[in-house]
């Protein structure tokens, strides 16, 4: 079916959010990142101040433990004393975003890569300024869930969470063959063909 001009109908194999400015997504994505930041900032302060010393709080019937846990790795307690190398590994990850911000033009990868950039940026500034130096700081961790200590999952805070749900929307919007760029990836295919 060809549609007319001026006729609303889009009958192509493009997402809609292909017609949306880049400048609009990328405001998506720094919006989506600085909440995010700011949540994850606020709750470390919060937890510090607060849970230094303290007994694990037991939250939702033993669903969730709060507790301050200073991790000196990666997640999962990996690449313990490399914290220098997750800081530039972090550092790329938020340049890299950077770069393809005036690129974006697919809403879910703008969430996505948001909540990346959010995360990288919250573990990023632990690293940079808490003890022991520069670069070798210890992130804040704070949830455990079902058991106190990590006895069932590792320590969590909301940075790691973002990572998570950022990379796993960035997978499905890869599943399911939309680009950054808010094309499809079988529309590209078809023009290769």
């Amino acid at each position: 079916m060809n549609t007319e001009p001026g006729d609303d109908h889009d009958t192509s194999d493009t997402p809609p959010d292909v017609s949306a400015p880049p400048a609009k997504r990328g405001a998506l994505l720094l919006v989506a990142a600085l909440l995010v930041y700011a949540v994850d900032l606020v709750t470390k302060i919060i937890v510090v101040a607060t849970l230094e010393g303290e007994a694990p709080v037991r939250l939702l019937g033993g669903a969730v433990y709060l507790q301050l846990v200073r991790n000196p790795g990666a997640a999962f307690s990996m690449a313990t004393g490399m914290t220098w190398l997750l800081s530039l590994v972090a550092l790329g990850v938020v340049v890299a975003i950077i770069w393809i911000m005036p690129k974006l033009r697919s809403t879910g990868w703008a969430l996505g890569l948001g909540l990346v950039l959010a995360g990288a940026l919250g573990n990023l500034t632990d690293r940079v300024f808490r003890a022991p130096s520069i670069l070798q700081g210890h992130v804040v961790d704070f949830v455990s869930v079902f058991a106190p200590n990590a006895e069932v999952f590792p320590v969590f805070n909301v940075a790691d969470s973002a990572i998570c749900v950022g990379g796993g929307l960035i997978v499905l919007m890869a599943v399911l063959g939309r680009d950054y760029d808010g094309t499809l990836t079988a529309s590209k295919t078809k023009e290769k063909a």
